[in-house]
């Protein structure tokens, strides 16, 4: 039996964002080295299942530990922290993409 294809994110047109339920979130700085890439999101990766076991046990410092971890990580990765941009145009990491200044491209994709 074949595996279904899951759709990818539509990025936005300079490839800063991804767009998910309407909503903009920050790629990875794609200047990073496939290594070092690879390292960040193995680590992210192990975080965000350091936060699940922490959840599941209760343990408050255990949690906060790994959400500490998690955060280093994405800053690292270049989604979250100052932008990997150098244009000086402003980070709209979370905001929905009709109140951003994507809006006019996004708007006309809808109406194809």
């Amino acid at each position: 039996m074949a595996t279904p294809k899951v759709a990818e994110p539509l990025a936005t047109p300079d490839g800063r964002y991804l767009i998910v339920r309407g909503r903009l979130w920050r790629k990875s700085n794609p200047a990073l080295s496939p290594d070092e890439r690879r390292t960040l999101v193995d680590e992210l990766m192990a975080a965000r299942r350091a936060v699940r076991t922490a959840r599941q046990s209760g343990e408050d410092a255990a949690l906060r530990q790994a959400r500490e971890r998690v955060q280093t990580a994405k800053v690292g990765l270049g989604e979250r922290g100052p932008v990997w941009w150098s244009d000086g145009a402003p980070d709209e990491n979370r905001r929905m993409v009709v109140n951003s200044s994507y809006a006019p491209w996004f708007v006309i994709l809808a109406d194809e």
